[in-house]
Protein backbone atom coordinates (compact mmCIF):
# COMPACT_ATOMS: atom_id res chain seq x y z
CA UNK A 1 0.00 0.00 0.00
CA UNK A 2 1.03 3.34 -0.63
CA UNK A 3 1.10 6.53 0.90
CA UNK A 4 -0.20 9.59 0.08
CA UNK A 5 2.19 12.36 -0.23
CA UNK A 6 1.09 15.54 1.96
CA UNK A 7 0.38 18.37 -0.05
CA UNK A 8 3.42 20.68 -1.08
CA UNK A 9 4.07 24.12 -0.09
CA UNK A 10 5.54 27.44 -1.95
CA UNK A 11 8.94 28.05 -0.20
CA UNK A 12 9.05 31.01 1.80
CA UNK A 13 11.82 32.93 -0.30
CA UNK A 14 9.44 33.02 -3.11
CA UNK A 15 6.02 33.55 -1.17
CA UNK A 16 6.54 37.55 -1.09
CA UNK A 17 8.52 38.01 -4.86
CA UNK A 18 5.44 40.33 -6.20
CA UNK A 19 4.60 42.59 -3.07
CA UNK A 20 5.23 45.88 -3.66
CA UNK A 21 8.28 47.75 -2.65
CA UNK A 22 7.44 50.37 -0.43
CA UNK A 23 10.77 51.92 -0.61
CA UNK A 24 12.37 54.45 -3.24
CA UNK A 25 15.21 52.50 -5.33
CA UNK A 26 18.24 54.39 -4.80
CA UNK A 27 21.92 53.79 -3.78
CA UNK A 28 21.06 53.38 -0.42
CA UNK A 29 18.14 50.72 -0.69
CA UNK A 30 20.73 48.01 1.03
CA UNK A 31 18.81 44.86 1.27
CA UNK A 32 15.97 43.31 -1.04
CA UNK A 33 12.34 43.77 0.46
CA UNK A 34 12.01 39.80 0.12
CA UNK A 35 15.00 38.97 2.11
CA UNK A 36 13.42 41.69 5.02
CA UNK A 37 10.10 40.09 4.91
CA UNK A 38 11.68 36.40 4.95
CA UNK A 39 13.76 37.09 8.06
CA UNK A 40 10.74 38.90 9.87
CA UNK A 41 8.14 36.22 9.67
CA UNK A 42 10.94 33.64 10.42
CA UNK A 43 11.31 35.28 13.74
CA UNK A 44 7.65 36.43 14.59
CA UNK A 45 7.24 32.75 13.92
CA UNK A 46 10.06 32.08 16.37
CA UNK A 47 8.64 34.36 19.31
CA UNK A 48 10.56 37.87 18.36
CA UNK A 49 8.21 40.20 19.59
CA UNK A 50 9.85 43.58 19.07
CA UNK A 51 12.01 45.07 16.18
CA UNK A 52 15.42 44.47 18.01
CA UNK A 53 14.10 41.23 18.74
CA UNK A 54 13.94 40.40 15.15
CA UNK A 55 17.03 41.90 13.69
CA UNK A 56 19.47 39.70 16.61
CA UNK A 57 17.39 36.70 15.27
CA UNK A 58 18.70 37.59 12.18
CA UNK A 59 22.05 37.86 13.17
CA UNK A 60 21.83 34.49 15.21
CA UNK A 61 20.49 32.88 12.20
CA UNK A 62 22.70 34.60 9.56
CA UNK A 63 24.22 31.45 8.32
CA UNK A 64 20.91 29.42 7.92
CA UNK A 65 19.35 32.40 6.09
CA UNK A 66 22.26 32.92 3.65
CA UNK A 67 21.69 29.06 2.16
CA UNK A 68 18.67 30.77 0.88
CA UNK A 69 18.81 34.39 0.99
CA UNK A 70 20.71 37.01 -1.35
CA UNK A 71 21.66 39.00 1.70
CA UNK A 72 23.91 41.52 -0.06
CA UNK A 73 24.43 43.82 3.12
CA UNK A 74 23.71 41.20 5.75
CA UNK A 75 21.09 41.38 8.02
CA UNK A 76 19.36 44.46 8.02
CA UNK A 77 19.09 46.67 11.38
CA UNK A 78 15.96 47.33 13.38
CA UNK A 79 15.40 50.58 12.09
CA UNK A 80 15.31 49.29 8.50
CA UNK A 81 12.48 46.47 9.83
CA UNK A 82 10.66 49.39 11.53
CA UNK A 83 11.04 51.83 8.39
CA UNK A 84 9.54 48.91 5.84
CA UNK A 85 7.16 47.53 7.57
CA UNK A 86 6.01 51.03 8.40
CA UNK A 87 5.55 51.95 5.11
CA UNK A 88 4.43 48.43 3.79
CA UNK A 89 1.47 47.71 2.00
CA UNK A 90 -0.76 45.56 5.27
CA UNK A 91 -3.04 43.70 2.88
CA UNK A 92 -0.12 42.48 0.38
CA UNK A 93 1.96 41.25 2.64
CA UNK A 94 -1.25 39.29 4.89
CA UNK A 95 -2.70 37.66 1.42
CA UNK A 96 0.30 36.33 0.33
CA UNK A 97 1.55 35.23 4.15
CA UNK A 98 -2.17 33.82 4.66
CA UNK A 99 -2.14 31.41 1.70
CA UNK A 100 1.12 30.50 2.69
CA UNK A 101 0.20 29.66 6.15
CA UNK A 102 -2.85 27.81 5.44
CA UNK A 103 -0.93 25.98 2.65
CA UNK A 104 1.15 25.04 5.28
CA UNK A 105 -1.03 23.93 7.72
CA UNK A 106 -2.80 21.62 5.16
CA UNK A 107 -0.18 19.26 4.93
CA UNK A 108 -1.28 18.41 8.98
CA UNK A 109 -4.62 17.59 7.03
CA UNK A 110 -8.17 19.50 8.02
CA UNK A 111 -7.49 22.91 9.17
CA UNK A 112 -10.07 24.80 11.87
CA UNK A 113 -10.34 28.38 11.12
CA UNK A 114 -12.01 30.65 13.30
CA UNK A 115 -13.29 33.61 11.68
CA UNK A 116 -14.63 36.81 14.51
CA UNK A 117 -14.29 40.19 15.27
CA UNK A 118 -12.25 41.80 18.36
CA UNK A 119 -11.96 45.59 19.30
CA UNK A 120 -8.79 46.12 20.06
CA UNK A 121 -7.62 47.99 23.59
CA UNK A 122 -5.68 50.86 23.39
CA UNK A 123 -6.84 52.38 20.10
CA UNK A 124 -9.19 55.76 20.01
CA UNK A 125 -11.31 55.95 17.30
CA UNK A 126 -14.70 56.81 16.64
CA UNK A 127 -16.61 53.76 16.37
CA UNK A 128 -19.37 52.21 18.22
CA UNK A 129 -17.03 50.17 20.39
CA UNK A 130 -14.91 54.04 20.82
CA UNK A 131 -11.99 51.41 19.49
CA UNK A 132 -10.61 49.77 16.21
CA UNK A 133 -12.60 46.92 15.66
CA UNK A 134 -11.03 44.01 13.62
CA UNK A 135 -11.75 40.50 11.67
CA UNK A 136 -9.73 37.96 11.96
CA UNK A 137 -8.47 34.17 10.77
CA UNK A 138 -7.05 32.12 13.36
CA UNK A 139 -5.99 28.28 12.62
CA UNK A 140 -7.04 27.13 16.05
CA UNK A 141 -4.89 23.67 15.92
CA UNK A 142 -1.95 25.85 14.76
CA UNK A 143 -2.50 28.77 16.42
CA UNK A 144 -1.20 31.20 13.98
CA UNK A 145 -2.98 34.01 12.45
CA UNK A 146 -3.80 33.81 8.75
CA UNK A 147 -5.50 36.83 8.12
CA UNK A 148 -7.04 40.24 9.19
CA UNK A 149 -9.47 42.78 7.92
CA UNK A 150 -10.59 46.35 9.65
CA UNK A 151 -13.94 47.77 10.42
CA UNK A 152 -14.30 50.83 8.55
CA UNK A 153 -16.28 53.42 10.10
CA UNK A 154 -19.73 52.99 10.20
CA UNK A 155 -19.53 49.49 9.06
CA UNK A 156 -19.55 46.43 11.39
CA UNK A 157 -17.92 42.96 11.66
CA UNK A 158 -20.51 40.98 9.41
CA UNK A 159 -19.57 43.37 6.18
CA UNK A 160 -15.92 42.81 5.81
CA UNK A 161 -16.32 39.37 6.56
CA UNK A 162 -16.72 38.33 2.68
CA UNK A 163 -13.80 40.15 2.20
CA UNK A 164 -11.74 38.35 4.66
CA UNK A 165 -12.65 35.14 3.13
CA UNK A 166 -12.36 36.12 -0.17
CA UNK A 167 -8.59 36.25 -0.09
CA UNK A 168 -8.40 33.28 2.12
CA UNK A 169 -7.10 30.02 0.86
CA UNK A 170 -10.01 27.57 2.59
CA UNK A 171 -8.97 24.31 0.40
CA UNK A 172 -9.07 22.05 3.35
CA UNK A 173 -10.58 24.29 5.70
CA UNK A 174 -13.04 23.47 8.39
CA UNK A 175 -14.30 27.17 8.64
CA UNK A 176 -15.58 27.83 11.85
CA UNK A 177 -18.28 31.22 12.68
CA UNK A 178 -20.32 32.51 15.31
CA UNK A 179 -24.13 33.82 14.64
CA UNK A 180 -22.82 36.96 13.50
CA UNK A 181 -21.45 35.89 10.30
CA UNK A 182 -23.96 32.97 10.11
CA UNK A 183 -24.57 34.67 6.63
CA UNK A 184 -25.42 32.81 3.53
CA UNK A 185 -22.57 34.88 1.42
CA UNK A 186 -20.31 33.72 3.56
CA UNK A 187 -21.28 30.16 3.35
CA UNK A 188 -21.05 30.41 -0.80
CA UNK A 189 -17.73 31.89 -0.35
CA UNK A 190 -16.12 29.35 1.67
CA UNK A 191 -17.90 26.27 -0.39
CA UNK A 192 -16.48 28.38 -3.51
CA UNK A 193 -12.90 28.40 -2.32
CA UNK A 194 -13.47 24.41 -1.72
CA UNK A 195 -13.36 24.76 1.87
CA UNK A 196 -15.96 23.43 4.60
CA UNK A 197 -18.39 25.49 7.52
CA UNK A 198 -19.71 25.09 10.33
CA UNK A 199 -22.13 28.27 11.29
CA UNK A 200 -23.59 28.99 14.75
CA UNK A 201 -27.16 28.92 14.21
CA UNK A 202 -29.46 31.77 16.20
CA UNK A 203 -32.13 34.26 16.74
CA UNK A 204 -30.99 36.06 13.67
CA UNK A 205 -31.71 33.76 10.93
CA UNK A 206 -35.25 32.66 12.62
CA UNK A 207 -35.95 30.26 9.47
CA UNK A 208 -32.82 28.67 9.75
CA UNK A 209 -32.98 28.59 13.13
CA UNK A 210 -36.47 27.02 13.23
CA UNK A 211 -35.44 24.58 10.31
CA UNK A 212 -32.70 23.45 12.33
CA UNK A 213 -34.95 22.59 15.37
CA UNK A 214 -37.39 20.86 13.08
CA UNK A 215 -34.52 18.63 12.06
CA UNK A 216 -33.78 17.46 15.77
CA UNK A 217 -37.58 17.49 16.66
CA UNK A 218 -38.76 14.78 14.11
CA UNK A 219 -35.75 12.43 14.87
CA UNK A 220 -36.60 12.47 18.72
CA UNK A 221 -40.40 11.68 17.78
CA UNK A 222 -39.05 8.70 16.51
CA UNK A 223 -36.46 7.83 18.70
CA UNK A 224 -33.74 8.46 15.66
CA UNK A 225 -35.45 5.47 13.43
CA UNK A 226 -34.02 5.89 9.97
CA UNK A 227 -31.66 8.72 10.97
CA UNK A 228 -28.08 8.54 10.02
CA UNK A 229 -26.63 10.52 13.16
CA UNK A 230 -23.63 10.26 15.75
CA UNK A 231 -23.44 11.13 19.42
CA UNK A 232 -20.63 12.49 21.85
CA UNK A 233 -20.69 13.13 25.50
CA UNK A 234 -18.10 14.21 28.16
CA UNK A 235 -17.99 15.03 31.45
CA UNK A 236 -15.50 18.03 33.47
CA UNK A 237 -15.00 18.87 36.90
CA UNK A 238 -12.96 21.47 38.12
CA UNK A 239 -12.90 25.08 39.64
CA UNK A 240 -15.92 24.53 41.64
CA UNK A 241 -17.98 23.55 38.64
CA UNK A 242 -19.55 20.32 36.60
CA UNK A 243 -19.81 20.75 33.29
CA UNK A 244 -21.39 17.95 31.16
CA UNK A 245 -22.08 18.59 27.21
CA UNK A 246 -24.18 16.16 24.90
CA UNK A 247 -23.32 16.71 20.84
CA UNK A 248 -25.33 15.56 18.59
CA UNK A 249 -24.83 15.20 14.82
CA UNK A 250 -27.72 14.44 12.10
CA UNK A 251 -26.21 14.12 8.40
CA UNK A 252 -28.31 14.57 5.35
CA UNK A 253 -30.72 16.62 7.13
CA UNK A 254 -34.01 17.66 5.35
CA UNK A 255 -35.93 20.54 5.39
CA UNK A 256 -33.04 23.31 5.27
CA UNK A 257 -33.43 26.10 3.31
CA UNK A 258 -31.43 25.99 -0.51
CA UNK A 259 -30.30 29.20 0.28
CA UNK A 260 -27.41 27.30 2.29
CA UNK A 261 -24.94 25.58 -0.24
CA UNK A 262 -23.90 22.22 0.91
CA UNK A 263 -25.43 21.34 3.96
CA UNK A 264 -24.53 18.30 4.83
CA UNK A 265 -24.64 18.04 8.74
CA UNK A 266 -26.69 20.08 11.36
CA UNK A 267 -25.36 19.68 15.12
CA UNK A 268 -26.89 20.31 18.92
CA UNK A 269 -25.31 20.38 21.31
CA UNK A 270 -26.86 20.09 24.97
CA UNK A 271 -24.65 21.52 27.91
CA UNK A 272 -25.69 21.05 31.51
CA UNK A 273 -23.56 23.33 34.00
CA UNK A 274 -23.68 23.40 37.94
CA UNK A 275 -21.96 25.70 40.02
CA UNK A 276 -22.63 25.88 43.93
CA UNK A 277 -25.81 23.61 43.51
CA UNK A 278 -27.31 25.17 40.67
CA UNK A 279 -27.59 23.75 37.74
CA UNK A 280 -28.09 25.30 34.22
CA UNK A 281 -29.45 24.17 30.86
CA UNK A 282 -28.20 25.50 27.45
CA UNK A 283 -28.38 24.25 23.74
CA UNK A 284 -26.98 25.05 20.53
CA UNK A 285 -27.00 24.54 17.19
CA UNK A 286 -24.86 24.27 14.51
CA UNK A 287 -25.06 24.29 10.21
CA UNK A 288 -22.01 22.26 8.35
CA UNK A 289 -20.82 21.54 5.06
CA UNK A 290 -18.83 18.77 6.63
CA UNK A 291 -19.99 15.47 7.95
CA UNK A 292 -17.97 14.89 10.57
CA UNK A 293 -18.05 12.33 13.69
CA UNK A 294 -19.57 14.33 16.88
CA UNK A 295 -16.31 13.67 19.01
CA UNK A 296 -14.45 15.35 15.80
CA UNK A 297 -16.97 18.45 15.73
CA UNK A 298 -17.53 19.00 19.20
CA UNK A 299 -13.51 19.84 19.54
CA UNK A 300 -13.75 22.08 16.43
CA UNK A 301 -16.47 23.99 18.23
CA UNK A 302 -15.06 24.68 21.49
CA UNK A 303 -11.77 25.43 19.57
CA UNK A 304 -13.20 28.04 18.08
CA UNK A 305 -13.04 29.74 21.25
CA UNK A 306 -9.19 29.51 20.87
CA UNK A 307 -9.40 33.22 18.87
CA UNK A 308 -11.60 34.81 21.81
CA UNK A 309 -9.32 33.96 24.72
CA UNK A 310 -5.34 33.44 23.71
CA UNK A 311 -3.42 31.20 26.82
CA UNK A 312 -1.38 34.01 28.31
CA UNK A 313 1.54 31.31 28.78
CA UNK A 314 1.86 30.72 24.98
CA UNK A 315 3.85 33.05 23.18
CA UNK A 316 2.67 31.65 19.99
CA UNK A 317 -0.62 32.37 21.07
CA UNK A 318 -1.94 35.26 18.35
CA UNK A 319 1.61 35.62 17.85
CA UNK A 320 0.76 37.48 14.26
CA UNK A 321 -1.88 39.79 15.89
CA UNK A 322 -2.09 40.07 19.79
CA UNK A 323 -4.90 42.04 19.06
CA UNK A 324 -5.36 42.84 23.08
CA UNK A 325 -2.18 44.68 23.57
CA UNK A 326 -1.26 46.03 19.87
CA UNK A 327 -0.29 49.05 19.56
CA UNK A 328 -1.43 52.03 16.98
CA UNK A 329 0.60 53.59 14.17
CA UNK A 330 -1.59 56.80 13.73
CA UNK A 331 0.26 57.48 10.43
CA UNK A 332 -0.66 54.40 9.12
CA UNK A 333 -4.33 53.93 10.03
CA UNK A 334 -6.52 51.12 11.23
CA UNK A 335 -5.19 48.87 8.49
CA UNK A 336 -2.00 48.85 9.66
CA UNK A 337 -2.44 48.14 13.20
CA UNK A 338 -1.64 43.52 14.62
CA UNK A 339 -0.74 42.78 10.77
CA UNK A 340 2.85 41.64 11.76
CA UNK A 341 4.61 42.72 14.91
CA UNK A 342 3.32 44.09 18.27
CA UNK A 343 4.70 47.73 17.33
CA UNK A 344 7.41 49.83 19.24
CA UNK A 345 6.26 53.11 20.18
CA UNK A 346 10.27 53.67 19.12
CA UNK A 347 12.64 51.09 17.83
CA UNK A 348 15.47 52.54 19.57
CA UNK A 349 13.87 52.93 22.87
CA UNK A 350 11.68 49.66 23.14
CA UNK A 351 14.26 46.76 24.91
CA UNK A 352 13.77 43.40 23.99
CA UNK A 353 12.47 41.17 26.91
CA UNK A 354 14.54 40.03 29.48
CA UNK A 355 12.78 36.63 29.32
CA UNK A 356 12.54 36.14 25.34
CA UNK A 357 11.57 32.35 24.85
CA UNK A 358 13.68 31.79 21.78
CA UNK A 359 16.52 34.59 22.05
CA UNK A 360 16.69 34.92 25.34
CA UNK A 361 18.03 37.63 27.63
CA UNK A 362 19.94 40.45 25.38
CA UNK A 363 23.32 41.23 24.57
CA UNK A 364 24.78 44.25 27.10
Amino acid sequence: MTTPLAPKTTPLATVFTDVPDPRQQTKNTKHQLTDILVIATCAVLAGAQTWEAIALYGRTKETFFRTFLALPNGIPSHDTFYNVFRALDPDAFATRFGAWMAAACRATGLIPIAIDGKSVRGTKKATATGCLHTVSAWATANRVTLGQVSVPDGSNEIAVMPELLRVLELKGALVTIDAAGCQVENARIIRDREGDYLLTVKGNQPTLLAAVEDVFASACATDFAGVKYDQHATSEKGHGRHDERYVTVIYDPKGIPDVWQGVKAVVQVNRERTVDGKTTHTTHYYLSSYAGAAAMMAGVIRGHWGIENPQPDDWRSNNLCEVGGTGYDRTRGPSGAGRVVRPAPRPRRHPMSDNDPVLGPPRR
